[in-house]
């Protein structure tokens, strides 16, 4: 009868302490970036907005629009007539209407 030799299937203790080491590595790295990114602030929508620079695109006098990350909005100027070309800053957000000021 054919007979298996038992040391042929044993595996190495230091394979099974690598492995498990790589694992404990791997969740701990994992559970920490969980962590980061649970407490992170929100950095998007119509509240990030505010403080930002955008460029006008058709004249503010008062009302107008301006461009920003890759949207156009409607905006309001609090600092008088603003040209096509020139930067304002966002300071207040009204649903979907931005009011700006010149930016010196």
């Amino acid at each position: 009868m054919f007979q298996i030799d038992p040391s042929w299937f044993q595996v190495d203790p230091w394979l099974i302490a690598i492995v498990a080491i790589g694992i404990a590595a791997f969740l701990a790295f994992a559970i920490i970036w969980v962590i980061r990114a649970h407490r992170r602030q929100v950095s998007a929508g119509r509240e990030e907005l505010v403080g930002k620079t955008a460029e006008v695109k058709v004249a503010l006098e008062p009302k107008g629009t301006v461009f920003i990350q890759g949207e156009r909005w409607t905006a309001v100027s609090e600092s008088g007539r603003v040209k096509p070309g020139e930067e304002v800053i966002i300071t207040k957000v009204d649903g979907l209407k931005l009011y700006v000021t010149k930016k010196e």
